[in-house]
């Protein structure tokens, strides 16, 4: 009997080292999101299988049931995806934002229903950290929304809706109000609207409970005139805000106060070498999730710029390395720091670089991958 005890105990630690030390008990690979943005039956959202390992990505699924899908955000629990769409982009009438239920086994998206953006061009969007609510920028009719997410994931009418006013220096890009980016604080309590049309950040009090959005004490912040600011993100500490300026091709960086939302203006650093006379646009800005290098693309050049962070959070430039497509339009960074991935959107390719720990600095870790205008990138670690 005690011989027989021993052998079963033998057997179950052995299939436990087994388990524990196989391919098959490793966690899940991510999945990846890339939007396709383009119409007829080439507009699709396409999920992946990311290998870290290989730096590949591997098809899963393809849900071609929106026009245009262009910006898009997942809850964070993630459960649900938002994507903006249009039949005609930036046409007379309204975008709108899908939702959809995730598979995070096969990456199928399971459609929610639909609400209209209240705006033209709309162009960003993000979910606060607590899953409860959604913010949106509207580009050419200047103005941001914000949505309550319901019980099934679905989204409310918008909840709030204010309309940007006045202009800045640049005649040709900066006639009205242009909102571009938004970014939720980390405390969840303020939310920040970059406008490239009138060269601000503006600042609004948030309550993810209700998500409504209203003017802080300190209203905006003003970037350099002709900046245009474009996308923005938070430091993990909670400290800094960075925004990356569309016609300027610079990175302009905010201390934050978190108690009462204002913004501190620290530093501006180009993201362009010195000697270069063409045209370009940034475009995405991303930091890794440790908070030491930071990434932002820049169209026309067709780069990436890496920067360190300094504890202080005052940026370094590291390189200025190429994004291996034309008009890299949007970077997403795995939840491990190691990889990043780069949507190079007229260059119709999506690249997998490596990030070295040590340096900050990218190498591309497999061949580009062809798809038609990929447009924003969302990672899932599984």
């Amino acid at each position: 009997m005690f011989t027989d005890l021993r052998i079963s105990r033998a057997l179950i630690l052995g299939s436990l080292f087994l388990m524990l030390t196989s391919p098959a008990a490793k966690a899940g690979q991510p999945l990846v999101y890339i939007s396709a943005f383009t119409s007829g039956e080439q507009g699709a959202i396409h999920a992946f299988e990311l290998d870290t390992e290989a730096g590949q990505l591997k098809p899963l699924h393809r849900d071609d049931t929106l026009e245009n899908p262009f910006f898009i955000a997942v809850t964070p629990d993630h459960q649900y995806l938002y994507s903006i769409f249009a039949p005609t982009f930036g046409g007379k009438e309204p975008e709108q934002v899908a939702a959809f239920k995730i598979d995070q086994t096969t990456g199928k998206l399971s459609p929610l229903g639909r609400q209209s953006s209240k705006g033209t061009a709309s162009c960003f969007l993000e979910v606060d950290p607590t899953g409860k609510s959604v913010v949106l920028a509207n580009y050419s009719s200047g103005n941001v929304a914000s949505y309550a997410v319901q019980k099934d994931g679905s989204l409310s009418e918008p909840v709030s809706f204010v309309q940007h006013e006045g202009s800045s220096v640049n005649t040709k890009r900066q006639g009205e109000p242009h909102a571009h980016g938004f970014a939720i604080a980390p405390n969840n309590r303020f939310a920040y609207a970059a406008d490239l049309g009138i060269d601000k950040v503006l600042c609004y009090a948030f309550d993810p409970e209700t998500a409504e959005l209203t003017p802080n004490s300190q209203p905006f912040v003003r970037t350099p005139p002709g900046a245009g600011p474009r996308h923005l993100m938070f430091h993990p500490n909670g400290k800094h805000l960075y925004v990356i300026n569309e016609l300027l091709n610079t990175i302009t960086s905010y201390d934050f106060i978190a108690d009462s939302g204002i913004l501190v203006e620290r530093q501006t650093i180009a993201t362009l070498p010195e000697n270069f006379s063409g045209v370009s646009n940034t475009a995405d800005v991303k930091i890794t999730p440790d908070g030491r290098y930071l990434y932002g693309t820049n169209r026309g050049h067709d780069s990436i710029a890496a920067y360190r962070i300094a504890e202080d959070g005052q940026l370094s430039l590291i390189e200025i390395a190429p994004s291996l497509g034309k008009g890299p339009q949007n970077l997403a960074i795995t939840g491990d720091g190691s990889l990043l991935i780069c949507a190079n959107m007229p260059g119709d390719n999506v690249v997998v670089f490596r990030i070295d720990p040590a340096t900050g600095k990218l190498t591309a870790a497999s061949d580009p991958i062809e798809m038609p205008r990929p447009s924003c990138v969302r990672i899932i670690e599984r």
